[in-house]
């Protein structure tokens, strides 16, 4: 049996929303990671940093997942919910 086009439509919209949602949480957890590697202090063109994204993720296609031995870095303690300058004994 067809399906009547409003329906469609209806799934169409539901979809695109869920799309909406995927994009932005992805967005959200690239710009965090961004954030943590120090790229929000850096005055650098759109267009360059497009392109050092586009190497990255070549690289991670290729299976290629470190760079020179270097491996992820665990979150620093301020990061982690301690406020600069603080230690955990008080």
């Amino acid at each position: 049996m067809k399906k009547p086009t409003s329906k469609i439509r209806q799934e169409i919209a539901r979809l695109q929303e869920q799309l909406k949602l995927a994009e932005t949480r992805d967005a959200e957890r690239i710009g965090r990671v961004a954030l943590r590697a120090g790229l929000g202090e850096i005055d650098v063109e759109e267009a360059e940093l497009l392109a050092a994204f586009e190497d990255v993720a070549s690289r991670f296609r290729r299976g290629d997942k470190t760079s020179a031995g270097r491996t992820a870095t665990k979150t620093p303690a301020h990061a982690a919910g301690q406020i600069e300058g603080q230690t955990a004994d008080g």
